[in-house]
């Protein structure tokens, strides 16, 4: 078969392009540079060989350097000058030390951008009803969440997309996930969860946008990643973060038998409190009922007075009593030979009126 060059080329690009739609390798970065600000150059080595690799400034999600250990995706290809090339859709740094400078390196410049500022952080929603909740199914952490959910409270609805928690997609599954509870708006939390792990493991919540999508959330954002001691841009996005799943479940949650126990605490206070008033309220009464009986024995006392006075002013108008002390009572005309009757205690008389003139003082 006879190709011109440019035939040639083009085949072999394309048959790698069809037999390799997508291939992940594991290397260092070697000669990285930015040109233009648009477009990322790098090459990926090992022990024993290296090539060039090609990518968009918008696909770096992390902060490269060379040195670094990296997990990259991407499709290889024939250039028109002959050269081999990958042009890489998705880069992840592995191995404990490169995880730990991306992440230095990203934190650094998103603090300066004021990503991470406390000012920025919401609370937990007092009502929570619905929980949106991203996180591998399958994994122990979300089995967790769930279960703890379940004995706490229960009774809440959650709206779980299920993404991969590790691996060079993961957190573009994970940004979109957020993205789509964010456009329908009908959770009143995100839950980013994901158990224990290696810092291979967890290196896809150190990616940058994953960590912007987080702090734009409209949504509070809680992360429930790996273990306490394990930390990540994601956590560092987030409004609220927890040391686990499990813990995340807590947060959200009420203890019923703590609930239970407050309940009763609270009633038996509001009772103790009914009885202290009752009480207080029969000593009030109890000093008026006195006060009222005193009163009415001093009136009594002073009306009995007064009648006995009054009945001793009555029994000395009596006119039996005045006869009985040597008075008679006179009826009939004074007038010189009328009868009169003379009235005294013991004795009626009647006698002849043989004289009447006036009294004088």
């Amino acid at each position: 078969m006879k190709l011109g060059v440019t035939e040639f080329v083009e085949a072999m690009s394309s048959t790698l392009e069809f037999s390799f739609p997508s291939v992940v390798v594991e290397g260092e970065v070697a000669s990285f540079k930015v040109n233009q600000g648009k477009f990322v150059f790098f090459d990926l080595k090992d022990e024993g060989a290296s090539f060039g690799c090609f990518m968009m400034v918008f696909n770096l999600k992390m902060a490269l350097e060379d040195g670094m250990r990296v997990v990259v995706v991407g499709t290889p290809k024939i250039t028109a000058w002959g050269k081999f090339s990958f042009t890489v859709t998705r880069i992840m740094p592995v191995g404990e030390g490169s995880i730990r400078r991306n992440f230095e390196l990203l934190k650094g410049e998103l603090e300066k951008e004021g990503l991470f500022a406390p000012e920025k952080k919401r609370e937990l929603p007092e009502d929570i009803g619905k929980i949106g909740v991203i996180s591998s199914v399958d994994a122990a952490g979300y089995k967790d969440f769930v279960k703890i959910l379940g004995e706490r409270w229960g009774g809440l609805e959650l709206q779980v997309a299920h993404t991969q928690v590790q691996g060079a997609v993961a957190a573009e599954q994970i940004v979109r996930a957020l993205r789509y509870f964010n456009e329908r708006g009908e959770v009143d939390v995100v839950a980013i969860l994901r158990g224990g792990g290696s810092a291979d493991d967890l290196a896809a919540f150190n990616d940058e946008e994953l960590a912007r999508a987080i702090a734009a959330s409209k949504i509070v954002v809680l992360t429930g990643i790996g273990h306490e001691v394990d930390e990540s841009l994601a956590d560092l996005a987030a409004d609220v973060r927890a040391s686990t799943p499990s813990n995340a479940a807590q947060m959200l949650t009420r203890d019923k038998k703590e609930a239970v126990d407050s309940l009763a605490r609270e009633i038996t206070g509001v009772g103790r409190w009914i009885d202290e008033k009752i009480m207080v309220e029969r000593e009030e009464l109890n000093k008026k009922v006195i006060q009222a009986a005193e009163n009415i024995i001093v009136n009594t006392t002073t009306a009995d007075t007064g009648v006995a006075g009054r009945k001793r002013e009555l029994e000395g108008l009596n006119p039996e009593n005045v006869l009985r002390r040597g008075y008679g009572m006179i009826r009939g005309r004074y007038e010189v030979g009328s009868v009169v009757e003379i009235t005294t205690d013991k004795k009626q008389v009647s006698a002849e009126v043989k004289s009447v003139k006036e009294r004088t003082n």
